[in-house]
């Protein structure tokens, strides 16, 4: 597979926008008019993440893979704000930019976090939502080690191939390909001060904010996809279950092979899970 792997960046327009004073950039494909998706990555991520994902729904929708504040090509933000309520107003921003009234929203781990808040907070703006391996608390302990890890500077490094190659996922459990893999870590870094280092900002962990969602979970009215990865210690399926069970629309799929970064483990089975998921929202709301 690797030798054929092809990226969704290859075919994307790079944009920005500028909300609150922040610049946000983001992936766009597709033409304006057609419906709205909106892919959101998980936290020390970026936008390429779904780089195995978009190009499969680009003909029909007009789609965005959004760096999220403090990740990516955006802005960094000073003094730290990284709650979830300010993610949610920049993605409403960015929503209001692009004149589109209702969005469909792929969110992974934190970005699937943003996306069960902002749909609860925003419900008449979201048409679908698509919760990926994410749950609505983060565990104290789990939060407090977060913030700790961003306590600490950016290692340098002196190229940015070293950079890329020392590229690791937490959960680091994964069956990603590896050439995907090593893209990842390529567009994961950015020279600063002579020197390369991971694109984001310490402070976007140290200075976490995130809600309970759990509360908020019935005022989603959005049709949601709950998908979680087969072999994810993040989102066992007993909770899964009880997420499904909270969401007044909710359906529960299983993505085979995959840990909790589901979307480079098995992108094929998340495609046509998603995609089967759309088809079904699309018919459903004419």
């Amino acid at each position: 597979m690797s030798s054929t792997l092809r990226f969704g960046c290859e075919i994307a327009r790079k944009r920005t926008v500028e909300i609150g004073g922040l610049r946000l950039s983001f992936l766009e494909w597709g033409i304006a008019g057609r419906p709205a998706l909106c892919f959101l990555h998980g936290g020390s991520a970026h936008a390429h993440w779904f780089d195995l994902v978009a190009p499969a729904f680009v003909h029909r929708f007009h789609a965005i893979a959004l760096d999220q504040r403090g990740h990516g090509e955006s802005d960094w933000v000073t003094p730290p704000a990284y709650a979830t309520e300010n993610f949610a107003a920049d993605l409403l921003g960015v929503i209001d930019a692009l004149g589109w009234r209702t969005v469909t929203l792929i969110g992974h781990s934190m970005g699937g976090h943003n996306a069960m808040s902002f749909s609860a907070w925003h419900p008449t703006r979201v048409s679908a939502l698509a919760i990926v391996d994410s749950r609505p608390v983060i565990p104290a302990d789990r939060l407090d080690r977060l913030r700790r890890r961003g306590e600490r500077t950016l290692r340098p490094y002196p190229s940015a191939e070293a950079a890329a190659q020392s590229f690791r996922l937490l959960p680091r459990e994964t069956n990603a390909d590896p050439a995907f893999f090593a893209h990842l870590g390529r567009a994961g870094v950015v020279e600063k001060n002579g020197h390369w280092v991971y694109r984001f900002d310490p402070a976007s962990n140290s200075a976490r904010a995130p809600v309970d969602a759990w509360p908020l979970l019935k005022r989603i009215t959005a049709p949601t996809l709950i998908a979680r990865g087969e072999l994810s210690p993040v989102l066992p399926r007993d909770m899964a279950e009880k997420l499904r069970a909270a969401i007044p629309d909710a359906t529960l799929a299983e993505i085979p092979a995959s840990y909790h970064h589901l979307v480079l483990d098995n992108p094929t089975a998340f495609v046509h899970t998603l995609d089967a998921f759309l088809a079904r929202t699309l018919v459903a709301r004419g």
